[in-house]
């Protein structure tokens, strides 16, 4: 079973940047897809984007396409986050998790973006 731990988050202003890391330990990260999900206060939990094993294929939700990026280096089990020009309504606490393209089954505690306007 594979373990992720997230770090990264924080308080920033609109329009700032921030880059979030998910770092994995167990199971062969490398043969894992992996994805980001997020979840605000009252809301459920919404997906992100997702990452191929290789890299070589990703996915964005509509709301943050063109201003994240997702990215991998399975020398260092780390799958990242970049979010640019962050919005108020992108606060939520974001999620790693890991599985196969179609789905994840294993999840990471959670960092906190908070984005003030």
């Amino acid at each position: 079973q594979v373990q992720l731990v997230e770090s990264g988050g924080g308080l920033v202003q609109a329009g700032d940047s921030l880059r979030l890391s998910c770092a994995a330990s167990g199971r062969t990260f490398s043969s894992n897809a992996m994805a980001w999900f997020r979840q605000a206060p009252g809301k459920g939990r919404e997906f992100v984007s997702k990452i191929g094993a290789s890299g070589g294929r990703t996915v964005y939700a509509d709301s943050v396409k063109g201003r994240f990026s997702i990215s991998r280096d399975n020398d260092k089990n780390t799958v990242y986050l970049q979010m640019n020009s962050l919005k108020p309504e992108d606060t939520a606490v974001y999620y790693c998790a890991a599985g196969i393209w179609s789905r994840f089954d294993t999840w990471g505690q959670g960092t906190q973006v908070t984005v003030s306007s």
